[in-house]
């Protein structure tokens, strides 16, 4: 800190606030260079996003005019290729390569509305970064700048102004750069963040109506798919459809409905022989009203039990 203003070499400063800053201290001075350079990319982001702003905006309004007379999609998508600064036909021309993927388009369209939120936000950042730092960064400056003046009080053993003036004025300047760099960026970025809402929620609305013609179209072209009739897997036929008349079914009983009867009666197994009723002969006057006689058994397979 040596060589500074108001030093013991005897250099004689004028305590104007050019004349401090360009003497001032080392830390001081690059932290007033930082800030300055802080306060000219603030201006420059200011009007080079305003100028953007205003340019996509007129754009967009142009868009909205022309593809409100637009009679389907095709002169939609027309329209947007010949609209290169709307952020509407940018989003258009997202849409196009995959507009036969009719449910997806709600998805991809919001999609394309996030990209054009980032561009429009773009250098957003840097006005709210120096914002918020700007003031901090001029108060680290005034804040060595006034050790600096202690330091001197203390190598001079005078607490004179000639002494202290320089130190504490070059620290003071470092305050002022600094709010000379956050003021406007804060003003600036809550300015240009209205308008980049106010031409997104433009875009939004807009895209809505673009989106349903665009699916209105496409599922008109698509080809209708016929409905095949669902059939059971285990009856064999289609649901619903009535039983055959004349089917095996047992005496006072319907088929339900959505099922079909067996034209032929269950088939025994092969071992089985078929049940032979008894005969009874006719009653007579000697064997009497109700004879008795040895009924044989039908023929079949011996019996196989214990």
């Amino acid at each position: 800190m040596n060589g500074g203003p108001g030093s013991s070499s005897g250099t004689t400063v004028e305590l104007d606030p050019l004349s401090l800053a360009k003497n001032s201290s080392g830390v001081v001075f690059v932290v007033l260079l930082l800030l300055i350079l802080a306060a000219v990319a603030v201006w420059f982001i200011l009007v080079l996003k305003l100028l953007q702003l205003r340019r996509w905006s007129r754009a967009q309004a142009t868009f909205e005019l022309d593809a409100s007379r637009a009679n389907g999609a095709e002169a939609l998508l027309e329209l947007a290729r010949h609209h290169d600064d709307a952020p509407g036909a940018r989003l258009l021309r997202a849409l196009e390569p995959r507009r036969h993927l009719t449910a997806a388009l709600e998805g991809l369209a919001k999609r394309a509305l996030v990209d054009e939120q980032k561009r429009a936000s773009s250098l957003l950042g840097v006005l709210g970064s120096i914002g918020s730092a700007g003031p901090f960064i001029g108060l680290f400056g005034t804040v060595w700048g006034i050790m600096d003046a202690f330091l001197r009080i203390g190598r001079e053993k005078s607490a004179s102004l000639p002494v202290v003036a320089p130190a504490i004025g070059e620290a003071l300047i470092a305050t002022a750069v600094g709010l000379f760099a956050a003021i406007p960026a804060v003003i600036g970025y809550n300015a240009l963040s209205k308008r980049v809402d106010d031409l997104l929620d433009e875009v939004e609305a807009a895209a809505q109506g673009w989106v349903a013609i665009l699916v209105t179209e496409g599922a008109a072209a698509a080809p209708a798919a016929s409905p095949t009739p669902a059939s059971s897997s285990l009856l064999g036929a289609p649901v619903g459809t009535p039983a055959p008349t004349g089917g095996y079914l047992p005496a006072g009983m319907t088929p339900r409905p959505g099922h079909t009867a067996s034209t032929a009666p269950t088939p025994l197994p092969p071992h089985a022989a078929p049940f032979v009723a008894p005969r009874f002969p006719e009653p007579s006057e000697s064997s009497g009203p109700f004879p008795l006689q040895r009924v044989n058994p039908p023929p079949g397979p011996p019996y196989q039990g214990g």
